[in-house]
């Protein structure tokens, strides 16, 4: 029998981060508490730009797009949101998306489960992926599942599995 596997990755929907992106600068251009207070979102390639005349008001809209994030199903682990700067008159907030498995984080993730994971499992780093390997199924599940669980300071998916 060949053996199966499964990839695990950290990758960004796009699709999702755009629709998460749209629905906050529509809410802030139609929310009472937003009007007249210079606060806007804009976005350029992987960075998303927040900007107010006030502290609160940018910490809201950057809350609002965590919201956004979360109902569209991206992971916040994924966001690097930085603290507001006082640039001028108005108060901007960087934020960053980090994509990909580091080699680091690949490590972690092969140790854990060389640790924890059953015995049958082999782990190889492919470039930004972790491949996870085992003649039983039944293992991988288990490693999924013991992925899923641990409190990982990244976000993980997995695909590939066959």
């Amino acid at each position: 029998m060949a053996d199966a596997s499964f990839d695990i990755v950290s990758k960004i929907d796009h699709m999702e981060v755009d629709n998460a992106f749209n629905q906050t600068d529509r809410e802030i251009a139609t929310r009472f508490d937003f009007k007249n207070t210079g606060t806007k979102i804009e976005k350029s390639g992987e960075k998303v730009n927040i900007e107010a005349d006030g502290e609160e008001r940018a910490k809201a809209a950057l809350e609002v797009f965590k919201e956004k994030l979360i109902k569209r199903g991206v992971s916040l682990k994924h966001l690097d949101a930085k603290e507001p700067q006082l640039s001028g008159k108005v108060y901007k907030i960087a934020c960053e998306f980090k994509e990909g498995l580091s080699t680091e984080n690949a490590k972690k993730i092969a140790k854990f489960l060389k640790d924890e994971g059953p015995k049958s499992l082999k782990t190889q780093i492919q470039g930004d992926e972790l491949r996870v390997i085992s003649k039983s199924r039944d293992d991988l599940q288990d490693a999924i599942q013991q992925v899923k669980d641990h409190p990982w300071d990244f976000a993980v998916q997995f695909v590939n599995f066959r």
